[in-house]
C-alpha cells in the first residue's frame, strides 16, 4: 500500500524568486511505517447452482463450502480463528464476543464455544496421532501442572495438564488427578527415556515398567540450592558454580553443527569429571539433619541415577526445561480464562493446545495449520501433524 503526500497550495512558492514550485517527476523522499487495518467480519452468501437434464430425470446441485457442522452459520475459518484466539493467544470467549461486537457482529459466547467444540471434535484423531508419534520417540520430556475445572456455583475441581514433549511436537492430556495412573496414561506404550522432575508418580511408574527409564533434571536440583543460597552462601555457591560448569559444557555442545556428537565427546571429556566433583561436594558438605541444606542435598542424592544418565546417553538433555517451556502457553491460558467449565472443555483444550503449541514449536502459523487440518478432516483424509507439513516443505 502506498500513500502520496503533497504540499499545500500555499506552500508551493519559491522563497528565493517567488515562482511557483512544480512537482519534480520521479523524485520523492520515501519511508515506511507499520499500521493496523481494523478487523472485518463479512457475510458471505453462497449460491449453489442447480443443473437439470432436459429429460427431467436428473437434477444436480453444486457442492457448497466445507462446514464443521452441517448447515452451520459459521465458516471453518471462523471456527479456526476463534479456537486459535482462545488457545493460542489466550483470549477468553467473552472477550472475543466484545471484540466481534466492535467489528459489527453480534454473537454469544455459547455460539463461539459451539464452534470451538466442533473444531476440536474433527481434530481429535490428530491429537491421538500426535500422542502416538511422541510415544514412539527414544527420549521425551514429561511434566504436569494444575488446571481448574469449574463446577456449579463457581466451585472448581483441581485437574492437571500432563505434557509430553519432544523436539518436533508436544501433546497434552487433561486428567482429574496427579496420580501414577495419570502418569501411566500419558506414557502409555512408551519404552524410552523420560526426562522428568522428582515427582513420585514417575518413580512409581518406573517400578511398574522395566522398559521405562528416567532421566532427572539438573535445573530442578539447581533451584533447590538457589532457594536457600542466602542462608548458605558458601555451600550453595560452591555447588551452583559446579552446576554452572555443566551448563557451560552443554552450551558449547549446542554451538556445533552435530549436537549429539559434540555432547558425546564433551560430556566424556569434561562433564563426567564435573559430576564427580559435585558428588564429592555432597559427601563432604556439613549440614544439620533437618536443615534446608541437608534436604536439598538429599533431594539431589535421591535422583542421582537419573541425574547422571545424560553422561551415558548423548540424546538426553541435561534438564527438562523444554517441556516446561511447552507448558507456558497452558499456564498463560489458565490465568486468562481460569481453566475449563466442564469435562468437554478439558477435551477441547487438550486437542487444540496440543496442535497449536506443536505448530508453534516447528515454526508454522497455528491458524494456517488448523485451517488445513480441519479441511483435511472434513474431507475424510488423515489430518497432517505440524511437523509433517514442515517435512513437506
Amino acid at each position: 500500500m502506498e500513500r502520496e503526500h503533497e504540499l499545500d497550495a500555499a506552500d508551493r512558492t519559491c522563497p528565493s524568486c517567488g515562482g511557483e514550485l512544480q512537482a519534480w517527476d520521479g523524485q520523492s523522499e520515501d519511508s515506511e511505517e507499520v499500521d493496523v487495518i481494523e478487523r472485518r467480519v463479512i457475510l458471505v452468501k453462497h449460491r449453489r447452482r442447480k443443473y437439470r437434464c432436459k429429460c427431467g430425470g436428473c437434477v444436480e446441485t453444486a457442492p457448497g463450502a466445507k462446514k464443521l457442522v452441517a448447515g452451520g452459520r459459521y465458516s471453518v475459518g471462523f471456527a479456526v480463528h476463534v479456537g486459535n484466539a482462545k488457545y493460542g493467544d489466550h483470549l477468553p470467549l467473552e472477550r472475543q464476543v466484545r471484540m466481534f461486537f466492535r467489528a459489527g457482529l453480534q454473537v454469544t459466547s455459547q455460539a463461539l464455544w459451539d464452534q470451538v467444540h466442533a473444531l476440536s471434535k474433527v481434530l481429535q484423531p490428530a491429537h491421538e496421532r500426535l500422542l502416538s508419534h511422541l510415544r514412539s520417540k527414544d527420549v521425551v520430556g514429561a511434566d504436569e501442572t494444575h488446571w481448574p475445572v469449574m463446577g456449579k456455583g463457581g466451585k472448581g475441581k483441581r485437574w492437571h495438564v500432563w505434557a509430553l514433549a519432544a523436539e518436533d511436537g508436544v501433546a497434552y492430556l487433561l486428567q482429574d488427578s496427579r496420580s501414577t495412573a495419570a502418569a501411566s496414561a500419558l506414557l502409555e506404550g512408551f519404552t524410552g527415556v523420560a526426562i522428568t522432575d522428582g515427582y513420585a508418580a514417575y518413580k512409581a511408574l518406573r517400578k511398574q515398567s522395566s522398559e521405562l527409564r528416567l532421566a532427572h533434571c539438573w535445573a530442578h536440583v539447581r533451584r533447590r540450592f538457589v532457594e536457600i543460597e542466602e542462608s548458605y552462601p558458601d555451600e550453595c555457591g560452591a555447588v551452583l558454580d559446579l552446576i554452572g560448569e555443566l551448563y557451560d559444557v552443554e552450551r558449547e555442545a549446542r554451538a556445533g553443527p552435530d549436537v549429539i556428537a559434540a555432547r558425546r565427546t564433551l560430556r566424556a571429556e569434561r562433564s563426567g569429571h564435573i559430576v564427580s566433583r559435585i558428588h564429592q561436594w555432597a559427601l563432604s558438605v556439613e549440614a544439620l539433619g533437618e536443615s534446608p541444606l541437608r534436604k536439598a542435598v538429599e533431594y539431589m542424592g535421591s535422583l542421582w541415577d537419573g541425574l547422571t544418565l545424560f553422561l551415558k546417553e548423548p540424546e538426553v538433555d541435561i534438564d527438562n526445561n523444554a517441556v516446561e517451556r511447552a507448558l507456558r502457553g497452558v499456564v498463560v491460558g489458565r490465568k486468562n480464562h481460569y481453566g475449563s467449565k466442564s469435562e468437554r472443555g478439558t477435551q477441547a483444550a487438550a486437542v487444540l493446545y496440543s496442535l497449536i503449541e506443536s505448530a508453534k514449536l516447528v515454526g508454522i502459523n497455528p491458524e494456517h495449520y488448523l485451517r488445513r487440518a480441519a479441511e483435511a478432516a472434513i474431507d475424510g483424509l488423515e489430518v497432517p501433524l505440524p511437523h509433517e507439513l514442515v517435512a513437506e516443505d
